[in-house]
């Protein structure tokens, strides 16, 4: 497949690396020399110093052969326009960044579809609606709802106290099988689990489960649930207003801002239920004041990562049980995670894990890049006559960094093991490590 990306950003940046892993024809598009070239040695493509509004910069970047354009500069209009010029200048397919929630309400789509727009993504309601789910389940670190709900994919930190702490894989064989460990974080090391492995309190635990037996899943790892009544957010950010208008009325919630200006404009904007207050959020006296010990959850989504991490360690020594930090610098993400940061929040991850779906040619109907293990999760269905459907899971030999953790058949949800058959039509869920996607067209199509 060509795929031309305009913008050479972090998010831009992120998926060159994820398409390059997988052949694709890639051209990258950017202003910028430089940029282009702290990433032109790593991945596999070819860069294009021009501008993604120009007719003659996208004709030399081969737009008119370009079976997907996909504009991810920082600036909504800058991408609209240029997949205007890209769809009429001969590109298959279009998708646009933008920061315009409107644009995305179901009357609209004919509109921007006669534009030559095929798809858009709106990144900070994506992460609002990221950190409204975190709140509901705050025992979890990641969180994720497939084949329409059925299957749960979630990830927690394993405590001292969890009965499942130093346990073998092999050990924990269930006669009722209420959930399927798909990985394991350790350190910085993503482990796709079997028999022989060992969890370790301290190491990040992804799983499948059914959604009738979540409410046995906190006891297991060592959890308790809780309802979240009053949040903390640091930072009057876009994905903080989003966030607020998606949450509950009920919930008491105060944005600490610091810019004065933004702070009354928040005031004009906000629910009832919502209270602005100027200053710093890492100021103790501050958040003393207003009662910081008595809060469920505290959000950074200040456009500084440290200051949000710093601001969640700060919150966590007053005893707030659930911390979420917006983490937009991929190196720091490793560090939030040993600080003990309870949800990490990077929206450039989560623009690219969306636009990564729409790519995918092995019937991916649902994908999600988990910010802290570096690897994958999506639904695959499995094509009559495919290699997955001919031997009992145990025997199909699958690679070390892949597995299954679910299906659904004719409508019901399944928990795997290896002694599973898979049928042709069966939706399956498959955690995998980023090159793997070769294996997986192999093993379904």
């Amino acid at each position: 497949m060509k795929i031309v990306i305009a913008g050479a950003g972090e998010v831009g940046t992120h998926l060159a690396r994820l398409l390059g892993q997988e052949n694709h024809d890639i051209t990258l598009m950017d202003e910028n020399r430089d940029r282009l070239n702290k990433i032109k040695d790593n991945v596999e493509l070819m860069p294009v110093v021009g501008k993604c509004t120009s007719l003659n910069d996208l004709n030399a970047a081969g737009i008119k052969d370009a079976d997907l354009f996909i504009g991810v500069t920082p600036e909504e209009s800058r991408n609209i326009t240029a997949c205007m010029l890209a769809s009429n200048l001969g590109a298959k397919k279009t998708l646009a960044r933008i920061d315009n929630f409107e644009y995305l309400l179901p009357k609209n789509i004919e509109f921007f579809e006669r534009l030559g727009i095929n798809s858009m993504i709106y990144p900070e309601m994506m992460a609002a609606k990221e950190i409204v789910q975190a709140l509901k389940t705050p025992w979890t670190r990641v969180w994720w709802e497939l084949s329409n709900g059925s299957v749960i994919l979630t990830g927690a930190k394993i405590r001292e106290n969890a009965p499942i702490a130093n346990k073998y894989l092999y050990e924990l064989i269930q006669d009722n099988k209420k959930f399927h460990i798909v990985a394991i974080k350790r350190n910085t090391q993503t482990i796709i689990p079997k028999g022989a492995d060992q969890i370790i309190p301290g190491d990040i635990l992804y799983f499948t489960t059914l959604r009738k037996y979540l409410d046995e899943m906190p006891p297991m790892l060592g959890k308790k649930s809780f309802e979240t009544k009053n949040v903390f957010i640091m930072g009057g950010s876009r994905i903080s207003m989003r966030t607020v208008q998606y949450l509950p009325q009920n919930m008491k919630i105060k944005i600490i801002e610091q810019n004065r200006e933004r702070a009354e404009m928040l005031l004009e904007k906000v629910p009832s239920n919502v209270t602005i207050l100027l200053g710093d959020g890492r100021d103790a006296d501050l958040l003393q004041n207003e009662g910081i010990t008595e809060s469920d959850a505290f959000i950074a989504l200040t456009g500084n990562s440290e200051a949000n991490i710093l601001a969640c360690l700060v919150a966590k020594q007053y005893g707030v049980k659930k911390t979420i930090a917006e983490v937009e610098n991929l190196d720091y993400i490793n560090m939030a995670e040993r600080f003990d940061i309870g949800s990490v929040i990077n929206k450039k991850m989560i623009a690219a894990s969306k636009i990564y779906e729409l790519l995918l040619k092995a019937d991916v109907s649902n994908i999600k890049c988990l910010t802290f293990a570096n690897a994958n999760v999506g639904e695959i269905t499995a094509k009559p006559n495919s290699k997955v459907t001919k031997k009992l899971i145990k025997n199909l030999n699958l690679p070390p960094d892949m597995t299954f953790g679910a299906l659904i058949r004719n409508g019901e949800p399944i928990l795997i093991d290896g002694e599973t058959q898979i049928e042709p039509y069966d939706q399956v869920v498959v955690f995998f490590l980023s090159k793997s996607i070769k294996n997986i067209e192999t093993l379904f199509n």
